[in-house]
């Protein structure tokens, strides 16, 4: 069995990525069997050359492959296409024709886009998967064929089948050995090895210098969510071949090929800056104070608990403090009142809430508290932030990136800017 380095040097794919590497690994594995295997990823992902290489891996590798778009065949004739026809079954059918299945026998076909095939196409799929059976469109003949079926979708087949678009008899009868392709955004660590390849590529092809990324543009691309995948990227790198005067790309060449490229998919929705450059900070701030804010509330929340438990006098500087926390219907306290209600603090304590904070002594010997405004640095809240993810990853830093919304490359300047010791 061939090992899956030397598979990507066969089929020329490129890439690091441990989901690429799992996921080549299983179709070297399926290759020798007759297993039927179901690829599923976004398109564009390159689920054809898994196909292809389960193919040329098998024993059928001397006999036909025929890949077939079954989103691209109208409804009306993908029977016909797929099991052939007799002469004057239907207007046009002027001969007999043979289908992909009785074209294909002792090879492979590869069923793309399989969500798309119409239910009673799929009724006649479900047969050849069992038994090898199909029928001509006017035929009452029954021909037999030993075909390898080997289907992707770029959509999920299981949300097909619970709104009733999809048999689940013939889900489960393809997806023996399911194979994910991982979308490019799932793969961030082989962006920049793509980018290089197609740039060397399209220079042999049109006869000039290969072009080149400068810091801050590969720093886009590698952050930018590519929902074409690699189709895009390599459309992409095209164009800026093409198109771009000078060879060392900066991230406004970027910006007029791909005009959202300093978008980013984040939890908390994309954020659009003019300052491309400054991107991350933001985000990670707002993270921070995210944090922050939920902090301050139960700081808060304990503070006048202890207030309010201890009978004590809501100190002047915390009135408007007071004022915009929640009333009186949710606190056994009600802003601006200098007394407890025992009643209702009785009441809690019997139902089981929170416990107060009681602590002894006179009320009399508390000092006043002076409330001082917290100053807040940019820069020391993106470092701490930082530190934090390191730690808890155990100075992993691909771990540490991916929980700050970063790239690894971001997040090792930054180590490098702030000095930070992993």
């Amino acid at each position: 069995m061939e090992s899956v380095q030397a598979i990507k040097q066969r089929f020329g794919i490129y890439g690091r990525s441990e989901q690429l590497n799992q996921a080549l690994d299983t179709a070297i594995r399926v290759a020798s069997t007759d297993l039927t295997v179901l690829i599923s990823g976004e398109s564009g992902t390159g689920k054809e050359i898994f196909s292809k290489i389960i193919h040329q891996l098998s024993p059928r590798k001397h006999n036909s492959f025929i890949a077939v778009n079954c989103g691209a065949i109208p409804a009306g004739t993908i029977n016909s296409e797929l099991f052939g026809h007799e002469k004057g079954s239907f207007t046009g059918a002027t001969a007999d024709r043979k289908g992909y299945f009785e074209t294909a026998d002792g090879g492979t076909i590869f069923l793309d886009e399989i969500a798309e095939m119409p239910q009673d196409t799929q009724a006649f799929l479900l047969r050849i998967l069992e038994s090898g059976e199909f029928i001509r469109v006017g035929s009452s003949k029954v021909f037999k064929t030993n075909v390898r079926v080997v289907a992707a979708s770029n959509v999920n087949l299981m949300d097909r089948v619970r709104n009733g678009k999809f048999r689940e008899d013939l889900y489960y009868r393809l997806n023996t050995v399911p194979i994910r392709v991982p979308s490019l955004k799932e793969r961030r660590e082989d962006i920049l090895i793509l980018f290089r390849k197609f740039a060397q590529d399209f220079a042999e092809k049109y006869r000039t210098t290969p072009i080149e990324l400068d810091e801050n543009s590969a720093e886009l691309i590698e952050n930018y969510s590519w929902p074409g995948n690699i189709r895009e990227l390599r459309n992409a790198v095209e164009q800026l071949s093409v198109l771009s005067d000078q060879k060392l790309i900066r991230a406004q060449d970027l910006q007029r090929i791909i005009p959202n490229v300093n978008s980013r998919n984040l939890p908390m929705g994309p954020i659009e800056q003019e300052q491309t450059s400054g991107m991350h900070e933001r985000e990670i701030l707002y993270k921070l104070l995210f944090d922050m804010k939920q902090d301050l509330n139960q700081l808060k929340n304990m503070f006048f608990q202890l207030v309010h438990a201890n009978d004590l006098e809501m100190p002047a500087a915390m009135e408007n403090v007071a004022s915009s926390f929640p009333q009186s219907s949710q606190l056994p306290y009600s802003p601006g009142a200098q007394s407890w209600n025992t009643n209702q603090i009785s009441h809690q304590q019997k139902q089981g809430d929170e416990n107060p904070i009681i602590i002894s002594g006179d009320k009399n010997n508390f000092e006043t508290v002076e409330v001082m405004e917290e100053t807040l640095s940019l820069n020391d809240m993106e470092k701490d932030m930082i530190a934090k993810a390191l730690k808890k990853f155990n100075g992993k830093r691909k771990d540490a990136a991916e929980e700050l919304g970063i790239s690894e490359r971001t997040l090792y300047r930054k180590i490098k800017e702030y000095h930070l010791d992993i």
